[in-house]
């Protein structure tokens, strides 16, 4: 593989934007460790979220709030190390950069000095605009997230939809409007009414990646455990299961037990 800057076939913030000036959708999906990002890269994936959902799918919490910079490096450096092509994104964990301007752009660079992931996310609109063009000014490639933003879920009270009436519709415009112009590279677009998602889609130079969103953004992103199947109990209207992946491995569990149990396993050829 070449360096950064001369091998074309990487995937970097840059290429989400030529993939939306050709019409062309972006296919993200997140992943939290080695062995599943080296799985989703070679299926020919465009780029890898580790996001803080790794709260949740991978320690067990309610929401994304517990995170810390730390654990999100410590995943994002895992998944990079299993990258070769596709764009990892990191998200930026809640506190990380809420407290002010200077400390955002700290962490910013700390988290892409640490592991060298290809952009971060954030979430928030006008709020957190100035802060976002700080870090890009920095170098630093940033996407944003408007919508369902599960940081604020304290706030919202819940994970419903999000910009169903007028008023909410009004602020997330303008807050991507203001993300656009604070210079993100793309937008994540979480449980929001399709059509303000394709409306929002034509009016900001940035990519968008729906999640919940609709169709008419330039791209889509799932969390792998729920596409997959891995999480049976979790069926919001938005998530189709492309495998299934809890089947495969419990019955794969099962068989090595009773191996186990039958003494079948390890066979003489299995045995040094």
């Amino acid at each position: 593989m070449g360096y950064l800057t001369t091998d074309k076939k990487k995937v970097t913030a840059k290429t989400l934007l030529e993939m939306k000036a050709a019409g062309e959708k972006i296919t993200q999906m997140t992943a939290y460790d080695f062995t599943t990002a080296g799985i989703i890269e070679a299926a020919g994936i465009d780029s890898i979220l580790v996001g803080d959902s790794a709260s949740n799918v991978m320690a067990g919490n309610q929401d994304t709030t517990p995170i810390t910079v730390d654990q999100m490096i410590y995943h994002a450096r895992s998944v990079v190390r299993a990258c070769q092509r596709c764009l990892v994104v990191c998200d930026m964990p809640f506190g990380s950069y809420q407290v002010s301007r200077e400390d955002g752009i700290r962490n910013a660079i700390r988290i892409i000095k640490e592991t060298g992931a290809g952009a971060l996310k954030m979430e928030g609109g006008k709020e957190i605009a100035d802060t976002i063009k700080g870090i890009v000014d920095a170098g630093i490639p940033v996407i944003g997230h408007l919508g369902l933003t599960p940081q604020s879920i304290h706030k919202f009270g819940g994970y419903g939809l999000r910009a169903k009436d007028d008023a909410e519709a009004e602020k997330l415009i303008e807050d991507a409007l203001a993300l656009d112009a604070a210079g993100v590279s793309a937008i994540t677009l979480e449980k929001v009414p399709a059509t303000l998602a394709t409306k929002v889609t034509s009016m900001v130079n940035a990519a968008t990646i729906g999640i919940g969103a609709g169709n008419g953004t330039d791209g889509q992103v799932l969390v792998y455990a729920d596409a997959l199947g891995m999480t049976q109990g979790f069926k919001p209207k938005f998530l189709r299961h492309f495998a299934n992946v809890n089947k495969c491995m419990t019955e794969g569990v099962q068989e090595y037990i009773k191996c186990v149990k039958d003494t079948s396993f390890p066979s003489e050829s299995e045995s040094y």
